[in-house]
This record gives structure tokens, sequence and C-alpha cells, in this order.
């Protein structure tokens, strides 16, 4: 069972690799997901009608890493993402448009090469569908305000959830000045947003 385990994480990679390599036309090289993503400076992301945008929009607001993965169901190499081992306080949006998805309260380290969280921050906060692709049977996580990709979950994380969100860092920005956010319908931010 073991060695089936192995062989299937090593061809997921594999096929990972060859999708990440197709999609991005570049190199496996880290680059910082926050210092691109300049299209969200230049607007108010909640007055925006996301799902209307289209792949010629995104293609161009987007580097390719983040196209590549963010519309076009990609992923990022394990262990090469920015946010994999980033333990900042803060919150975690949405790169495509920055809605809040995760808290860093709710991150923790899966040791499976991606950033991972229990939970997002509200239940409605991420978009959940069935996933079939490479031969697997997974659940996608979604934005829910642009329908960007942003992973997948699984039914093997932490107490208190046993859920373990598995988020590609290119499909993040973390806002370390903000410690609250809209919950429930009630907006409670402490803080002015500061970017990293």
């Amino acid at each position: 069972m073991k060695i089936k385990i192995i062989v299937g994480l090593i061809l997921f990679s594999i096929i990972s690799f060859g999708t990440y390599q197709l999609f991005l036309g570049e190199s496996s090289s880290v680059s910082s997901a926050q210092s691109q993503v300049t299209h969200l400076d230049k607007l108010d992301p909640d007055r925006v009608d996301w799902k209307s945008k289209t792949n010629n929009y995104w293609e161009s607001v987007l580097t390719p890493k983040q196209y590549g993965v963010c519309r076009m169901g990609g992923t990022e190499l394990p262990f090469t993402g920015e946010y994999n081992r980033y333990y900042e306080k803060g919150i975690y949006r949405c790169s495509s448009c920055g809605l809040a998805l995760f808290s860093s309260d709710a991150k923790y380290n899966s040791y499976t090469g991606w950033p991972s969280f229990w939970e997002p921050i509200n239940s409605g906060d991420v978009g959940l569908r069935p996933d079939k692709s490479y031969g697997m049977s997974r659940t996608e996580v979604v934005c829910p305000r642009c329908g960007a990709h942003l992973g997948h979950v699984f039914d093997d994380g932490p107490e208190p959830t046993g859920k373990r969100y598995c988020i590609n860092s290119v499909c993040l920005l973390h806002d370390k000045g903000v410690e609250k956010v809209k919950i429930d319908n009630e907006i409670l931010i402490n803080s002015e947003l500061s970017r990293d």
C-alpha cells in the first residue's frame, strides 16, 4: 500500500511538473506573488464583477505563474511556493480578486510542500467542487468570488476540523496588517491594510 502511495505521489509530481511547465512556459524559479499583483491596487475589489472577467483580462493582469495555476488549474511544484514556510500573522487573500480566504491562525505545516490551512475564515469563503483529473478523486478549492483555482482539500488535517486545505502560494496574497475581516456579515477590521 505504501509503495502505491509513493508511486502515486511521484506520478502526480511528474504530471504536475509537466502541467506547470506547459501552462507557465517558464522555469520553476519562485517569484514574489505580492510584488506582481498590481491590478488589485488600482481598483476597489469589492465593487468589481469578477465572474464576468474573460481569459484575456486574466492573462493581462496576472503573472504567467498565477494565470497557469489560478485560471488554468495548474499547480506549483511542491516546496517551491513562497508561503509554504511563511507564518507571519495576517489574512491570506485570493491573488486574483482580493477576497479574504484564510487566516494565519488556521495555517500549519502539513509537510506536503504547499501552504496548508485547517479551515477558511468563513465556510462560504471557498468554493468546493469534485475534481477527477489525473485519475484521482479529489475536492478542488476555488475562490467563490472570481472562480480561481486555489488547490484542493483533504480529510487528513489536524483538529479541530480534520481538513487540510492545500493551497498554491501564487493563488494567495498575505495582508499582515489585517487582524480581522468580515465574519458572518459583521465587519471587524482592527488595523489598516498593509501588503507585504
